[in-house]
Formats: C-alpha cells, structure tokens, sequence
C-alpha cells in the first residue's frame, strides 16, 4: 500500500486485508495533537550580509536585522550556528579573520536575545564555500555574508 496523498493512512493486522482511507487536519490534531505540539520548531536559516572588507551590514540587511532578531527572540533555541564567510578579495588569512569577526559581531547581538552564549557556535570559513564561485580577487556580494542556523 503506498500512502502518497495527505493525511492517508493505512491499519494492518489480524490476518485482515490492509485498510486505506484518508483523514483530515482537524482529525490528525484531535488524535496527535499533544504529541505534535511537542515537536520543535523546523530549522530555520537566515543570512546577513555585509560590505566589502568590514564587519559591517549591507543597507538591506541593516533593514532587515531587527525583524529577524525579534523572530529569533520569540524562538526556543537549542542551538544556534553562527558562520562567518568572505568573498575571494584579500588574502586567504585576512578572509579567515574577517569571517570569525562577522560571526562573533552577530553572536554578540544574538545573546541579549536570551539564548546562552553556550548554545552559540561561532565559525569563521573566510572564502572556501562562497554562495556563488568567483575566481581570486573578485568582490562577490552574495558571498560576504553569516549564516545564522537555529535549531
């Protein structure tokens, strides 16, 4: 039996034939409701991004920052991963700092947030996984970014 529409289900056992039928949202609530309401949040992802050789944001990030810092602060977090990256201009060294700079610059915006510095990780990548592949030197925005994922 191959159950591949929402909310189907299927009961086996004693020997019967297999039994398909087809529920609803407010039965699946009604019978799972405690036991989904104790699931965690999905994860979540977002991304800030910064001008060029700083840890400062973008303009649009800048308008956007205090949106999702409210989103983050009405979230339980259990763990939270904060990844720095760079674009491919500057040496590889000076990328790595960069990034570890943009990734604690936000794990400090995050903590008065009521989530535990513990429960922070912080990492620096520099330029070895750009969203968007460049060759040396070349100034990419999309790649000047930290990515906060909230689980």
């Amino acid at each position: 039996t191959v159950l591949d529409t929402p909310y189907a289900s299927a009961r086996a056992g004693g020997g019967e034939p297999i039994e398909r039928r087809t529920t609803s949202a407010p039965e699946v609530k009604k019978q799972f409701g405690v036991t989904l309401d104790a699931l965690p949040p999905r994860p979540i992802k977002y991304m800030l991004y910064f001008l060029s050789g700083t840890d400062q944001f973008t303009t649009e990030t800048k308008k956007e920052v205090q949106q999702i810092l409210a989103e983050l602060a009405q979230r339980p977090a259990a763990e939270v991963v904060v990844i720095g990256h760079t674009d491919r201009v500057g040496g590889k060294l000076r990328n790595d700092q960069l990034s570890l700079q943009r990734a604690r610059r936000v794990k400090i915006m995050l903590i008065p947030l009521g989530i535990p510095e513990e429960s922070i990780v912080t990492a620096g990548r520099g330029e070895r996984e750009p969203i968007v592949p460049t060759a040396d030197n070349v100034d990419e925005p999309k790649n000047r970014r930290v990515e906060i994922n909230v689980r």
